[in-house]
């Protein structure tokens, strides 16, 4: 593969990218740190961000930590690069106490770009139209939530022609659909919000929910190709399809698939196919099923040994015959699913040093895709990238002759980092969810 043009590989991590030391011996010498390669941080060593390489950077709390959440596409068009940047997230809580959830409608707008440095010799009247920039650049935020019995653990957003609904998986054991169209509307409009909070938000209640899967889970997805279809998988080792019915309900097939022997991690509809799907295990196997089958003969191919451990997460290509797979060993996965069935990865990278918790492809770009682990990585890769000899980063730092090549970004500065989503309009902006909120960025490279 030839050397994409117009691709920056910045393999000093961004935020935070450096670490500064406060030794008297070296005062003010920042250096690049690469985690797991090199030495840990030393006492009186922090790490500081490198803003030059992000186009965009923003951070958000919302009080209890999310698990997980999902991007609600919007009507502000596609392919938007245009800053401010306007976005909406559905998001759900972990909170300390099961009443004390929340699912959530976050409308974050006015995300500007990151400032460039203010250049030598500025005079005080130019630092006072920063100052007053500054303030029309403060990014908003509106919240409105519902209440939610117990912890969610994931959240996955679908539209029904024009009904946004989310699909939301409870510690509790069950799976519940939220209709998503009010709380649209209210963090558009103030007046709308004051009516909501007064009047409705204690009163807002699923749509439709299912209790059949006998214990909690996390796996859940959405069919792009057939709306309303949905698959849910559990920690039992089951799957369950559901099908729309009339009227804004579901029949749910309570003949789960057969095949895992241990919990069902993630699941993922082909988006070329309407009856294929994706799924992995904790036992350490990613399958390929078809419904057309009967639930128990529906698996048709399987790689038992996909990685050492479980498999967490995975992500189907929109644009080539890939998938994407995470597991606890840290190691990332190409999967080509016309030689699946040979049991081997086309490719392999391991850059994170602890398990994989979020992968996914870029919607636009066939050859990027993120992953986030439980390292306080998120790392951007390019399958079409190849080191340039002539470039000399070698020479300047030997040790990032042991990074792959494909690697484009590190980012960091989150902690305890549980899911990452591109979003599907605005081309190369990340979000991710941690335990320290959401960050929202865009990097130089993607």
């Amino acid at each position: 593969m030839a050397a994409r043009k117009g691709r920056r590989r910045t393999c000093e991590t961004g935020e935070p990218m450096e670490a500064e030391s406060g030794d008297a011996g070296s005062q003010g010498q920042a250096q690049v740190y690469l985690p797991g390669r090199g030495p840990p941080l030393r006492e009186g060593e922090e790490l500081v961000m490198d803003e030059e390489a992000y186009v965009l950077y923003h951070r958000a709390q919302t009080g209890a930590p999310c698990l997980s959440f999902d991007i609600v596409r919007d009507h502000l068009g596609d392919n938007r690069t245009e800053l401010p940047l306007t976005l909406y997230l559905c998001a759900g809580t972990q909170a300390e106490s099961a009443q004390s959830n929340r699912l959530m409608m976050l409308r974050m707008h006015n995300l500007h770009g990151t400032k460039p440095p203010p250049s030598e010799g500025s005079d005080e009247e130019e630092e006072e139209e920063d100052e007053e920039d500054e303030e029309e650049r403060k990014p908003q935020l509106e919240l409105a939530m519902v209440p939610h019995y117990g912890g969610i653990n994931r959240v996955r957003v679908s539209w029904l022609g024009e009904e946004p609904v989310a699909a939301v998986w409870s510690e509790k054991g069950q799976v519940e659909v939220f209709a998503l169209r009010r709380l649209l509307q209210v963090v558009d409009d103030p007046q709308a919000m004051a009516t909501f909070l007064r009047d409705e938000q204690a009163r807002v209640k699923p749509i439709f929910a299912f209790a059949g899967h006998m214990g909690e889970g996390f796996a859940l997805d959405w069919s792009s190709r057939v709306p309303g279809r949905l698959l849910t998988g559990d920690c039992q080792k089951n799957i369950h399809l559901w099908t729309p019915a009339d009227g804004g309900s579901w029949h749910v097939d309570q003949r789960p698939f057969v095949g895992h022997t241990r919990s069902v991690e993630d699941l993922q509809w082909s988006p070329t196919e309407d009856t294929v799907f994706a799924s992995c295990s904790a036992d350490a196997s990613i399958r390929i099923w078809d419904i057309r089958a009967a639930p128990s003969k529906a698996c048709m191919l399987t790689t038992a040994s996909a990685h050492d451990g479980d498999v967490n997460v995975i992500s189907w290509s929109r644009r080539e015959p890939f998938l994407l797979s995470g597991g606890d060993d840290g190691a990332l996965k190409v999967w080509d699913l016309r030689q699946f069935k040979n049991g081997s990865p086309v490719a392999t990278f391991k850059q994170h040093v602890a398990p994989v918790t979020s992968v996914e492809w870029h919607p636009q770009d066939s050859g990027v895709f993120a992953a986030s682990g439980a390292d306080n990585q998120i790392t951007q890769w390019d399958l079409a990238v190849e080191r340039d000899p002539e470039a000399g980063d070698t020479e300047t730092d030997p040790r990032l002759a042991d990074l792959p090549e494909q690697l484009l970004f590190v980012h960091q500065g989150e902690t305890d980092l549980k899911e990452l989503h591109w979003h599907p309009q605005c081309p190369g902006v990340l979000v991710s969810t941690a335990l320290s909120g959401f960050t929202i960025f865009r990097t130089i490279s993607v």
